[in-house]
């Protein structure tokens, strides 16, 4: 009597392990910087001349000349820091090419001292040494990798930094002023303005600390308290210098 054998049921297939870290951690350093400066700076400039001045066109006008003068200024920095970086990784590149060549043994004891760190000893890490020397590009790559920490910056990073930073920070500058240009009375724009300029800073705070990891609620009240720190000394001093 023949028996039927039912198939082995196949296991069950696990969901694909995806990796969600943010990587675009250059891109998010130049939009912090921007808009948080944008939005802290001529929020603390216009609240200090609402203490000083009878006028919310001084107030605009005052303003856009500081965002303008604050992105070009903030996006230059960004130029030269992001090309500083740049110029920095070629020339620690090329002194690691000339190591490699001319103080070989040195190089491969940096090489094991790496992997110690890892707790790795030197039998279980020769055959990867024994490997990167064969490919020299791949033990530079890895020597500035590990050994300095340096990885090669994105092609144009300095003009696309500058530019980041600089729309942010006009972005985030344009916010506090905006109520100063709808023709509202100067006390009533001085609300307005701190009212909305707060909820920004407080949803630019949580995002920012979402991306980041450093927390949403931590990150957001931190900016808040900061920039609410900013104008608010700022629209004290004016009050005090201008009753004198």
């Amino acid at each position: 009597m023949a028996i039927d054998l039912l198939p082995t049921p196949a296991p069950p297939v696990s969901p694909p392990h995806v990796e969600t870290h943010f990587a675009s951690t250059a891109l998010v350093r130049d939009i912090v910087i921007g808009m948080s400066d944008g939005l802290t700076v001529p929020f603390a400039l216009a609240a200090g001349l609402s203490g000083a001045v009878n006028s919310p066109h001084i107030v605009v006008l005052a303003g856009l000349a500081e965002i303008a003068a604050g992105s070009i200024a903030m996006g230059l920095g960004g130029f030269l820091a992001a090309q500083g970086d740049a110029e920095h990784y070629v020339s620690e590149r090329l002194r690691e090419e000339r190591e490699i060549v001319e103080r070989t043994r040195d190089e491969e004891e940096e090489i094991y001292e790496i992997f110690e760190q890892y707790g790795v000893d030197r039998s279980e890490s020769m055959p990867v040494l024994e490997a990167l020397k064969r490919r020299p590009q791949a033990w530079v790559d890895f020597m500035m990798r590990f050994e300095l920490g340096l990885q090669e910056p994105q092609r144009n990073r300095a003009s696309r930094s500058a530019i980041t930073i600089a729309l942010s920070y006009v972005v985030g500058g344009l916010i506090p002023l905006f109520p100063y240009m709808t023709g509202r009375s100067l006390p009533s724009a001085l609300t307005a303005s701190v009212a909305i300029t707060l909820v920004a800073l407080l949803v630019f705070g949580g995002v920012k600390g979402r991306l980041t990891g450093a927390g949403t609620l931590r990150s957001a009240f931190q900016t808040v308290i900061i920039g609410g720190l900013a104008a608010g000394v700022a629209y004290l001093l004016a009050r005090l210098l201008s009753a004198h």
